[in-house]
């Protein structure tokens, strides 16, 4: 078998960097760890503790992500972290002994800031939801126990929710500093007690969300197809990075005016107006070879 590499994978939170493996490392598994202790069943976790800066540690299937503390910058030490790994993987030793920790199985939850201030994203390593919703309030939340218990809380502004992560919105009368573990421990105990993020079975989500689309897609006109191509293809992936999401409202061929809808961190974010204008509108202009083409959002 060929030896392991490992390529270093930056993510939005600063703190946090992911160092990938070519293979899988763990049964389908994953796990976090908080100190050495806590890593008592993973003989890696605990060397990568022994790191004077090292302050978490996550396992998963293919990949070990590790926060930091502020007392280095990952861009002087990722190489050295990376290489240990490697080694480590390549000497064959046990990563986790998942039979004894099977009934440990962690449900892993970390923060990453979005391009919105207000706004911070909730990653899990397990499917929460089978389609996009979107709650501006308890009463908008019905359908979603999660959104219900999160608008309990007083700085709970709005709830957007995507494959495996939750973007919240906050009021202003509170700071990320003062609420985010807070948060990151609510979204965590809740779905480690098997509390379902929707009232209805994901896989009848996902086939909803499909049949809808498609029936939408079709209705179209050609040039809205493409919009709506170039749109899948190339913009959603990266809001969807950034803990948001866009979707397609409609296209004029007289105005020549394309309308889109801006949910999660990026509805109501201070440079969504610049990405509309600077990156989207110039990419439709380029890939539809139309300069007249403007695009205008409504905020979710």
């Amino acid at each position: 078998m060929s030896p392991t590499e490992i390529t270093i994978q930056a993510t939005s939170n600063d703190a946090i960097i992911k160092f990938e493996a070519d293979r899988f490392i763990t049964q389908h598994n994953s796990y976090e760890f908080n100190n050495i202790d806590d890593a008592s069943d993973s003989p890696l976790a605990q060397q990568l503790f022994y790191l004077p800066f090292v302050k978490k540690v996550y396992i998963a299937s293919n990949f070990i992500a590790i926060e930091r503390y502020n007392i280095v910058e990952w861009s002087d030490v990722q190489d050295e972290v990376a290489e240990q790994i490697k080694t480590y993987l390549n000497s064959d030793a046990i990563v986790i002994k998942e039979e004894v920790s099977k009934s440990k199985s962690a449900i892993t939850v970390y923060a990453e800031s979005t391009p919105n201030p207000s706004v911070l994203k909730f990653v899990c390593n397990k499917a929460l939801v089978g389609q996009i919703c979107e709650f501006s309030s308890i009463d908008d939340a019905k359908i979603s126990p999660m959104a219900t218990e999160l608008f309990q809380l007083p700085f709970v502004k709005s709830i957007f929710m995507d494959k495996n992560y939750i973007s919240i919105t906050k009021y202003d009368v509170a700071e990320w500093e003062e609420i985010t573990v807070q948060l990151r421990e609510f979204i965590k105990s809740y779905i480690e007690d098997g509390k379902p993020a929707l009232s209805k079975p994901i896989e009848t989500q996902k086939e909803v969300e499909e049949k809808t689309s498609e029936t939408k897609f079709e209705k179209l006109d050609d040039t809205s197809k493409n919009i709506v191509n170039i749109l899948q293809e190339y913009v959603k992936p990266a809001v969807a990075s950034d803990g948001g999401n866009i979707e397609f409202i409609s296209y004029n061929n007289e105005s020549k005016k394309v309308e889109v809808l801006l949910q999660g961190a990026c509805s109501g974010c201070p440079s969504s107006t610049f990405t509309l204008k600077n990156g989207i509108e110039n990419m439709l202009k380029e890939m539809l070879n139309d300069q007249n083409i403007s695009v205008s959002a409504i905020n979710g």
